[in-house]
């Protein structure tokens, strides 16, 4: 990760998140002290001191949360240092988390389950905690999200190994909602993913608002960063169900996969004018339609922005800049059209597509031949332009945050006068004749933009703890005896027992009366180390080699025993939100206690955070031990830390 010292702008601005963060939690705890206060007092003269507390505990938390919208506004940091005059992009912030210490639950439970020496665990240990500690400041490029996937395939391997479902390892997992500060405590894993999942999509939006958005390769990479963060952000939505954070509710995530896409659809259009914009009529028909569809998908943004429970939540300042980008560009869209040209039969197709409907008494080849209507049409186009730029610029100054973005007002400003006088420069007529209506533009893009999904499978990660054996059978959720060593000698009647199996080897065709049985060899029963050497990643072939590499030599071999398979534990996840009145984890615990005295008989519920899985224990491949011969391909199919992501899975 990057240098967590470091004086950059995005550094400082993720420093300041992290104090108000911290103000944030004191703030919530003391008002939740005095409402506890209040609720058991009867003494009317400690009643009016704990209310006259509360209204100003009130007060800060405003000002904080005032505060951290303005640091999620403040766009100009993230955006690309060369001098640019367009309308700044708005980015995501990374969630902060607390550190978290691995060491004692982790080497505990090596010692406990697989019966082996944690003190030899350390160094893989440290390396999952620094690996961590990385995510907390990655660098703003590929190699930042690399290292954030990184860490996400490695919790999937430390789930399985070390995350039994029946009980809590006693790691507590501490997140800050990125728009309220309010932290949410769990001691499920699943936060930790889904937290690092919305942090791949937030760096994503920083490498989409940094790129160079005047060169064509910068616009590009830009509208592929925004469409990765939609895709990721989809994913956290879909994957991860009822998450006890409010900027990870599925509500606030529709509504940045939305903003997103706009963003995308934004620089598509920057994209094409690039170039230039011809003065051609057909040229400036396809830029009208083109930028129309960046008005339209910033005005739907707009709209799910000011929908509860979202409205409550996201910063005032984003749903201004969704309202103020809709009308700025759709008068770019009246603008461009009022212009001139020849070639009237060609033109009727492409006029007729242009609009939904005609002003009353206007057909298009009239408008196209006589010039009069044409240039009436023209100035009532250039009237809603005007109107609409000065929509824009009137709630770009009821911001005060906005009102502070310079690049912003510059832009609004030009257009806005841009559109002036061309209006000015029309020939003297008397308007006051003019009832010509404007009509609204229709939409259209040659550029479709959806949501790429990701890809975490493209980047390569190895199991920390790859020394404990194949995931497939050393998992949390299987349980084995203590390693047992059985010694053999090499006789006529041969050892008495059969391999099987791929890594690790199991012991079938047990002859129940030969020396090894007698010692305590089991039917099934896995081979783990052969004359004190590790064998769980061996083959029958490679442990049969050692074997005949021992000579005359009494064998020597250690095994363990299944002891029996852990059930999922399909009980609710704590969740612990300090006192955060009506938090999301909060309504739905509320939710799910008023249905108990009316649903006692109804199956149980899975945790907050759950894969969306229709059976979990068919999921889970640990459940299904090898029971074929050698080669069989059911028992080398090695399971995947994400083998419960089935695509016939169905939501909770």
């Amino acid at each position: 990760g990057c240098n967590p010292l470091a004086e950059t702008g995005r550094s400082k601005l993720q420093n300041q998140r992290a104090v108000l963060n911290q103000q944030i939690l004191r703030a919530v705890r003391m008002r939740a002290g005095a409402e506890n206060l209040l609720r058991a007092t009867t003494n009317n003269k400690v009643r009016e001191q704990v209310l006259l507390e509360l209204s100003f505990v009130n007060s800060d938390l405003q000002i904080l949360k005032e505060e951290l919208e303005g640091l999620n506004i403040s766009v100009e940091v993230y955006q690309n240092t060369e001098e640019t005059f367009t309308i700044p992009l708005v980015p995501l912030g990374l969630k902060e988390t607390k550190e978290v210490d691995f060491t004692l639950p982790l080497k505990d439970f090596i010692l406990e389950h697989y019966s082996e020496d944690s003190s030899e665990y350390e160094d893989e240990i440290a390396d999952l905690m620094d690996l961590r500690q990385a995510c907390r400041t990655p660098s703003r490029d590929e190699a930042g999200i690399e290292m954030l996937i990184s860490y996400f395939l490695q919790l999937g391997f430390v789930e399985n190994r070390f995350f039994p479902p029946t009980r809590h390892m006693g790691v507590l997992f501490t997140w800050y909602d990125s728009f309220t500060g309010v932290p949410v405590c769990q001691q499920n894993l699943l936060l930790e993913k889904a937290s690092i999942v919305f942090n791949i999509g937030a760096l994503y939006t920083q490498i989409g608002t940094r790129c160079n958005r005047q060169t064509q390769t910068g616009l590009e990479n830009a509208v592929d960063a925004f469409q990765r963060a939609a895709g990721v952000l989809s994913y956290l939505k879909e994957t991860f169900t009822h998450t006890p954070s409010y900027d990870m509710s599925p509500a606030m995530l529709n509504v940045l996969v939305k903003m997103m896409l706009a963003q995308a659809q934004e620089c598509v259009f920057e994209q094409i004018g690039l170039p230039g914009i011809r003065n051609e009529f057909f040229t400036l028909v396809k830029m009208t339609q083109e930028v129309a569809k960046v008005g339209e998908v910033y005005m739907l943004v707009n709209t799910a922005m000011n929908q509860e429970p979202v409205k409550e939540n996201i910063p005032y300042s984003w749903s201004k800049l969704a309202r103020i980008k809709s009308d700025h560009y759709k008068a770019l869209a009246h603008y461009f059209i009022v212009q001139s040209g020849d070639d009237e039969d060609q033109q009727e197709k492409a006029l007729s597509q242009l609009y939904d409907y005609m002003p009353e008494g206007l057909m298009v080849l009239t408008v196209l031949k006589d010039k009069l209507q044409r240039k009436q049409l023209g100035k009532a186009h250039l009237r809603k332009a005007i109107v609409y730029h000065e929509e824009a610029l009137r709630v770009c100054g009821l911001c005060k945050k906005l009102r502070n973005i310079d690049v912003l007002q510059k832009v609004l400003t030009a257009a806005h006068k841009r559109s002036l006088l061309k209006y000015a420069q029309q020939e003297t007529e008397d308007d006051f004749l003019s009832l010509i209506q404007a009509p609204d533009v229709l939409s259209k893009t040659e550029h479709k933009i959806e949501a790429i999904a990701p890809q975490f499978s493209k980047v390569k990660v190895k199991d920390f703890f790859h020394r404990l054996g194949p995931l497939t059978v050393f998992s949390a959720k299987q349980r084995w005896t203590a390693p047992r060593t059985i010694r053999i000698h090499h006789g006529a009647e041969g050892p008495g027992f059969s391999l099987k199996g791929g890594c690790p080897v199991q012991i079938y065709c047990l002859d129940p009366v030969c020396s090894a049985a007698k010692m305590g060899l089991k039917e099934g029963d896995y081979i783990v180390s052969v004359g004190g050497v590790d064998c769980k990643w061996l083959g029958v072939k490679e442990v049969l080699e050692k074997f005949k590499s021992m000579g005359e030599q009494p064998i020597e071999f250690g095994v363990i025993s299944c002891q029996d398979t852990v059930a999922s534990m399909l009980s609710k996840s704590a969740t612990y939100s300090v006192g955060m009145q009506k938090t999301y984890s909060l309504i739905c615990l509320a939710m799910e206690e008023d249905k108990n005295d009316q649903a006692k008989k109804a199956p149980l519920k899975l945790p907050f955070l759950s894969w969306g899985t229709k059976n979990r224990q068919k999921a889970a491949s640990t459940l299904c031990l090898p029971s074929a011969v050698a080669g069989s391909s059911h028992f080398k199919k090695k399971l995947s830390p994400f083998a419960l992501l089935s695509t016939e899975s169905s939501l909770y």
